[in-house]
């Protein structure tokens, strides 16, 4: 009898921290396929894709040093091939979730496609991705990306 309450005990426990993992899973991986297909959206200028994944009032801490504000300003610069890539690799590394909002950082490297800033340079840099649930569909909210100095000092 003892053992069977000591049983019931673990599984009332451990059950609800198996299903919350196996959602977090879900959410991970949901999450992971929308932040790479803004990359691969960015990569291939596809503003359309971009329109979907971005909310209308997106703000952008953007590797130029500029803050973008509006989703407007963001397609323009792609058309006008301020933002356009010859390479563009994204690695998601952690994500973090909190209600109604989830939040990605990884790192990318990128290569800047002709009459971009840094054109032909191939650049490592840190990303940091916030995405928002907006009337039951997650959007890009919030963005800021940054090359990293080649200079930096290693870690202790």
């Amino acid at each position: 009898m003892a053992k069977n309450v000591i049983i019931a005990i673990v599984l009332f426990l451990f059950v609800p921290i198996l299903s919350a993992q196996s959602d977090n899973t879900a959410q991970c991986e949901e999450i992971r396929k929308l932040d790479l297909a803004h990359a691969n959206a960015i990569f291939n200028g596809d503003a359309a894709a971009l329109d979907s994944l971005m909310d209308d009032d997106i703000t952008v801490n953007h590797p130029t040093n500029r803050i973008v504000k509006e989703k407007k300003e963001l397609l323009d610069l792609i058309q006008k091939g301020v933002i356009r890539y010859t390479s563009f690799e994204r690695y998601p590394e952690t994500f973090l979730f909190f209600k109604d909002m989830a939040v990605v950082m990884g790192n990318e490297t990128v290569v800047p496609a002709k009459g971009a800033p840094n054109a032909g340079k191939t650049l490592q840099r840190r990303y940091t991705n916030v995405w928002m649930m907006r009337d039951g569909k997650w959007r890009l909210t919030v963005r800021h990306a940054n090359n990293v100095c080649s200079n930096m000092p290693e870690k202790p």
